[in-house]
């Protein structure tokens, strides 16, 4: 057997650090906080980042966390969180620990025929140095900067700085969108003021669908941005200076106008510090997410839209529902009216379904609703001339749209039939609907305590009309098995086999 293939899971940060080490939780949770956000370090820094715990004991190091650049080549092929070192095999990160200081390395060092630089950030807590983020940087990605990777090291070394200093991550630092910016997606490095000092050509191209014809180079950002997009289309004036002048770790979601070609633009700020605390710039993120809010919109559309048709069905069912029941009022034969009356319910059963359907963006329904007021239409004064109880026990859980409609027809053709004829007029009774999933298939039982089945019954000679439109609705529309015989304490029961998938 390959042992590739069954791994077991990689660690949690957490578990590695409960385990191995004296962390305390509010440590463990800002280790979490800044692990959140430090996918964007490691793309501006081109280089595989790794954390660092001390084993408790003080023999040696632990892998809390891992994450490899999407900017350039990886440092490490293998996975390393969970894994331990022994005490002098990482001297540089021993060392940050130990001087509470940034080290760096001077000659790289090689692993697997790649030579990496590294570097060794010790993250610093309320004044205490709780881990080491091992900065590694393949040789094979290094090159003459551009003007790109420049700013990007730069701002890269400035984090790592503020790490180093305890002001990184901040509280609420992590961005609340699912759509939050990568480093990629769009870059701007403001200073102090809020002004423009690099775009990237990503940001550059964000801001020309925005209505830009010039460079950002050199404009205040939020001064910019009133300019180019309307009130309406973008935050309130504080979120607005706050994020585009990177006074604050916050995001926020503008756009231009113009309907079905609008732009919208998450935009996510992290401001730049000095050791000392005072502000030195910002890194600004932007994400183009038009394409993904015009999809949002035509899904929410197609809901509304979905919602509503069913609502209407249900309305026209109820609607031949009444005629059904008023053409039974004016028709004199017993039988004529019995047959109208069990249209009546065929019907309602079907509209119970879009009713519930109406009220759920799903395409699908939560089919014990729908099996207890079916339980409750056959138990309705007039339904039966018998006093019987219905009851339902097991769950059906949630069940597609196209099963539940001809499933409803089923359940409330086989609790009626067991009504009208399972028991004599007057007598007690009772209906059991039992349900019970295993695995890929649904399992459903109707079983009353009445009479029982006649001498010589045959389902497949029956003349009833409920049995055969159970039967074709259970083998054409479900794709089951229908089993019906005599219940163990007297009474009839029907089975039911039904695939889910």
């Amino acid at each position: 057997m390959s042992h590739e293939r069954y791994r077991c899971p990689v660690p949690s940060l957490p578990a590695v650090a409960r385990a191995h080490t004296a962390l305390d939780e509010d440590d463990i949770a800002w280790l979490q906080l800044l692990l959140a956000d430090w996918q964007i370090i490691a793309d501006l820094a081109f280089a595989d980042l790794v954390l660092w715990l001390p084993d408790r004991s003080g023999e040696g190091l632990w892998v809390g966390g891992q994450v490899r650049p999407t900017t350039g080549p990886t440092a490490y092929v293998d996975d390393l969180v969970g894994t331990h070192q022994p005490p002098g095999r990482r001297q540089l990160v021993e060392a940050a620990f130990e001087l509470g200081r940034l080290m760096r390395e001077g000659a790289p060092e090689w692993r697997e025929d790649i030579q990496v630089r590294v570097e060794a950030i010790p993250v610093r807590r309320a004044g205490r140095v709780i881990a080491v983020i091992g900065r590694n940087t393949s040789v094979l990605g290094v090159r003459t900067p551009s003007r790109l990777e420049i700013s990007y090291l730069q701002t890269a070394g400035d984090l790592g700085a503020m790490i180093a200093a305890g002001l990184f991550p901040a509280e609420g630092q992590r961005s609340d969108h699912a759509d939050s910016p990568r480093v990629g997606d769009g870059f701007l490095r403001v200073d102090a003021s809020g002004r423009v000092v690099y775009a990237s050509p990503n940001a550059l191209s964000v801001y020309r669908k925005l209505g830009l014809t010039g460079d950002l180079t050199g404009h205040r950002l939020a001064d910019l941005t009133r300019e180019l997009v309307p009130p309406r289309h973008r935050p309130d004036e504080e979120t607005l200076s706050v994020v585009l002048g990177a006074r604050a770790p916050r995001d926020s979601e503008l756009g231009a106008p113009g309907g079905s070609d609008g732009v919208a633009i998450i935009v996510r700020s992290i401001p730049l510090r000095a050791p000392g605390g005072e502000q030195i710039g910002g890194l600004i993120l932007l994400r183009d997410v038009t394409d993904l809010r015009r999809r949002d919109r035509e899904l929410v559309t197609k809901d509304a839209t979905i919602r509503e048709i069913h609502h209407r069905v249900k309305n026209n069912l109820q609607t031949v529902a009444a005629l059904l029941r008023l053409q039974a009022r004016r028709i004199d034969g017993v039988e004529a009216t019995s047959a109208l009356e069990e249209a009546v319910r065929r019907v309602g059963s079907i509209a119970i379904v879009h009713e519930t359907l109406s009220q759920t963006a799903e395409e699908s329904v939560a089919f014990d609703e729908i099996a207890d007021r079916l339980a409750r239409l056959v138990t309705d004064v007039g339904a039966t001339t018998a006093a019987v109880e219905v009851r339902r026990e097991g769950a059906f859980g949630e069940l597609d749209s196209e099963q539940a409609t001809p499933l409803a027809m089923v359940v409330m053709e086989l609790m009626q039939n067991a009504a009208e004829h399972g028991f004599d007029a007057g007598q007690e009774g009772r209906i059991v609907l039992e349900a019970r999933r295993r695995g890929a298939v649904l399992e459903v039982t109707v079983s009353d305590d009445g009479r029982g089945l006649p001498d010589g019954f045959d389902l497949d000679t029956s003349s009833s009309l409920g049995l055969s439109i159970v039967r074709t609705l259970v083998e054409s529309e479900l794709r089951g098995h229908l089993t019906l015989g005599h219940g163990p304490d007297g009474g009839t029961r029907v089975d039911l086999m039904l695939p889910l998938d």
